[in-house]
């Protein structure tokens, strides 16, 4: 039997209750974790779209395209709104408090939405694909996998590595999922579809530097993704011209996701010459007498 002091009970319970109450800083959600956990359940309701609408019907026997084409456009339309959370999650907790979660919320929640569910979005793509066999399904795993481990490396690169502020170091993981989706809703054909997939996976891991969305840059993407979201509403509507909006749309995010790296390289390079001429210009005049 357990003899408890009266004195040091009385002592110790006002404490346990003001602990209760005082919850820790660690532990108290901003409003920019709660756009960040908004983030996740895109991504999550982003896989449950792709497998009850589109795999689903598939594997057994009842699908419709319009319900494929409708739950697709669903799937895409809600990582679109994942890049929402995280544009603005950003923008909010620079404005505002933020967490201490915040930056692993965040990892966490891009993994999701950006790693995950654009990488389930090319397998089941691999099994649904008119002309798919065995042999693409298994390719489009090894595919699926790559995309996955880039956002993975590229999350964690960016937990690490500190680089010049208004800079990306790779392409950034919400870029690169829409660029991957869109070549999927491309539909071309299975080798440069699978060739455009691993190459865009090795631009989120690569060195390339891209602009981070702030201002008006921010506002021009913002732009791009409500427009998206309205091709793909059409497409999924089965609205007049709408196979030929979301096409457009596809090919501009891929085109942006090409060129974007050569203005970066093109950039770099002539700062790099700009900076030697400068550099021989000083020394050329400090041997001046």
């Amino acid at each position: 039997m357990t003899v408890i002091d009266p004195e040091t009970q009385a002592g110790w319970a006002p404490e346990t209750e003001e602990d209760e109450d005082d919850m820790p800083l660690s532990t108290r959600l901003s409003i920019a974790d709660t756009l960040t956990l908004g983030n996740a359940i895109c991504g999550f309701m982003a896989v449950y779209f792709t497998t009850t609408g589109v795999l689903i019907p598939h594997l057994t026997g009842t699908e419709d395209g319009g319900m494929a084409r409708h739950s697709a456009a669903m799937a895409v339309i809600l990582m679109l709104l994942a890049s929402v959370f995280d544009l603005f999650d950003g923008l909010v907790a620079r404005k505002l408090r933020a967490s201490a979660m915040g930056a692993e919320l965040d990892n966490l929640s891009d993994l999701i939405s950006f790693g995950l569910a654009p990488a389930y979005f090319v397998v089941t793509w691999g099994m649904v694909a008119q002309g798919a066999n065995d042999a693409n399904q298994r390719v489009s795993v090894v595919a699926a996998v790559v995309v996955l481990l880039a956002v993975v490396l590229r999350l964690a690169r960016f937990s690490c590595v500190t680089l010049r502020d208004g800079i990306f170091q790779g392409m950034p993981s919400p870029f690169g999922a829409l660029t991957v989706v869109a070549i999927v809703l491309l539909e071309l054909p299975f080798l440069p579809t699978l060739l455009a997939i691993i190459g865009v996976a090795w631009l989120m891991v690569s060195r390339v530097e891209y602009p981070k969305p702030r201002g008006r840059l921010a506002v021009a993407m913002l732009s791009w993704i409500v427009l998206s979201m309205g091709m793909l509403a059409a497409w999924a509507l089965d609205a007049p011209g709408g196979q030929l909006l979301l096409q457009t749309g596809c090919s501009l995010q891929i085109v942006m996701g090409a060129m974007i790296p050569l203005f970066a390289t093109a950039r770099r390079v002539n700062t790099i010459r700009d900076n030697r001429r400068e550099s021989r210009a000083e020394a050329r005049a400090a041997q001046l007498p």
